[in-house]
């Protein structure tokens, strides 16, 4: 697996502390910044990262900024994202479980570091169901192939 990790500048605090994670858990990761405290748009940061996951380029992205919010739908967008938002571990596990999600959005303003990392680490680490979940996935694609 390898992780493709990005933040603005709402979400810099988490962003290194995720990387600390996959260091201990040997996970391979490029960071995609950003490297400033000034202001920046969200979109520049969670475009580029999501199309790396959707070519396949990633096998996965965890995006950060202030809500996770705006990372999330800006995601979203690109083909082939199934982006989850999520501010607790239950969702992180059933996001993996469920709905196959390859990319993460966390909010900094929302969750601290500790819960974040928990997060994170259940989101790595938990594996698709597969069954009767995978069929759903497959008419979100249909959908997809059809109107994107």
């Amino acid at each position: 697996m390898k992780v493709a990790i990005t933040s603005d500048h709402g979400g810099m605090v988490i962003r290194e502390e995720i990387k600390k994670l996959m260091d201990e858990l040997d996970i391979p990761y490029d960071d995609f910044g950003c490297g400033c405290q000034t202001s920046v748009d969200y979109p520049d940061y969670a475009l580029p990262v999501a199309e790396k996951v959707a070519n396949g380029e990633y096998d996965k992205g965890i995006l950060i900024c202030g809500t996770g919010i705006g990372m999330s739908i800006a995601a979203n967008k690109v083909k082939g994202v199934r982006c989850a938002l999520v501010h607790d571990v239950y969702s992180a596990k059933l996001t993996r479980q469920h709905n196959d999600s390859n990319m993460l959005a966390m909010g900094e303003r929302v969750i601290g570091p500790g819960l974040a990392r928990e997060i994170a680490q259940v989101w790595l680490t938990e594996e698709f169901e597969d069954g009767r979940h995978a069929n759903r996935i497959g008419k979100i694609s249909e959908y997809e192939s059809k109107n994107g």
